[in-house]
């Protein structure tokens, strides 16, 4: 257990961080989290007398892809997020304590920073057995329910944790659920892919320790500052789908061209994430940008929407918007998609802003 008594600023000084390395880092945090940089001096400030919170991090039905994810962030870096930003208190992965230490850990965080701390949650919770899933003899429910009684709020990272995931599909053989089906009475952030992008996982943190508060959240609770475009209006490749090149296999002309992977299933149309403007791997790359459609993994339920390779029923992307600069191709496609499409689309602009596969399979 770290001090938390220090504020940031004294916490930073004492480990020797220049102001000018501080500044730094407060402009890419500006940046990261889509704000002017009129900001920095604003986050600056915060940052300095923010105290650092006790972080609990539970892990589920899980992977864990998700601290997987978490450990290769950049921006800022997971050093120094757990030992300069926040006191990461319990985390089943990364602790060093084992057995009675490691829970004894989780209840003096609980109980010395009731009301205060952050819970981060990754994986489902089965319903189905209590024994389907165990931490120490107690049931994944049971310690969920525990830690979040006590926390400011939860942060649900990862599809599985937000929506189900992996382990909520079909047939669903542990009745797992989400963390937002089950608490209700806490404010609850859900940073969904499949494993989330590695700076979103901290970016969230670190918006929490500048401003004290959640993000803006879209209607799934998840960040808009992430998850507020679709994949499709931020890709590189969607010029050629407004004007109908599209590529039929991962090895044709239209493939080594960068033609548009919508015919070989990709989801990008329908899911809400940041990977064509934060990418991989520090910013490297991403799916897309390495020949493979988008899997739509930070949409609930996808990995019940249909096949992998298997294309959308029709396209999906706003037309009317495109219509000043599409070619003849891409808008006869989306003429004709509008037309026979346009109920089932009106219903799910409701729900989503965009059609989903369900409305989609009712009308193809």
């Amino acid at each position: 257990m770290t001090d938390n008594s220090l504020t940031l600023g004294e916490s930073l000084e004492r480990q020797g961080v220049t102001r000018r390395g501080f500044l730094k880092f407060c402009t890419a945090t500006a940046s990261m989290l889509a704000l002017p940089a009129g900001m920095v001096p604003t986050i600056a400030a915060a940052l300095e007398k923010a105290r650092r919170p006790s972080v609990i991090w539970l892990s589920f039905q899980e992977c864990t892809g998700c601290t997987e994810s978490l450990t290769r962030s950049h921006a800022p870096t997971v050093e120094n997020l757990i030992f300069d930003y926040i006191s990461l208190d319990y985390h089943h992965t990364l602790q060093a304590a084992s057995g009675a230490a490691a829970e004894a850990a989780r209840e003096k965080a609980m109980h010395e920073n009731e009301g205060k701390f952050l819970l981060v949650v990754d994986g489902s919770i089965p319903l189905g057995h209590p024994g389907y899933s165990t931490i120490a003899g107690i049931s994944n429910l049971q310690m969920l329910e525990e830690t979040a009684a006590g926390a400011a709020a939860v942060i649900a990272v990862g599809t599985c944790a937000a929506f189900g995931g992996l382990p909520k599909a079909a047939p669903n053989p542990t009745g797992a659920v989400s963390v937002s089906d089950l608490i209700t009475d806490k404010p609850i952030i859900n940073v969904s892919g499949c494993p989330p992008i590695p700076s979103v996982i901290t970016g969230v943190l670190a918006h929490y320790l500048t401003f004290g508060t959640l993000p803006e959240l879209d209607q799934y609770g998840r960040p808009l500052a992430f998850f507020g475009t679709s994949i499709h209006d931020r890709c590189y490749r969607r010029p050629f789908y407004d004007k109908g090149l599209f590529a039929e296999t991962f090895d044709d002309e239209g493939a080594r061209k960068g033609w548009c992977l919508y015919k070989l299933g990709c989801k990008g149309p329908m899911a809400y994430n940041a990977c064509a403007t934060m990418k991989w791997n520090q910013g490297t790359s991403w799916p897309v940008e390495s020949g493979h459609g988008c899997l739509g993994c930070s949409e609930p339920s996808f990995w019940d929407a249909g096949g992998f390779y298997k294309a959308l029923s029709i396209p999906t992307g706003d037309i009317s918007r495109t219509a000043g600069y599409a070619g003849a191709a891409g808008l006869a496609i989306g003429a004709a998609a509008v037309g026979l499409n346009r109920a089932a689309k009106s219903r799910a602009k409701k729900q989503h802003g965009t059609v989903t596969v369900d409305d989609l399979e009712k009308t193809s």
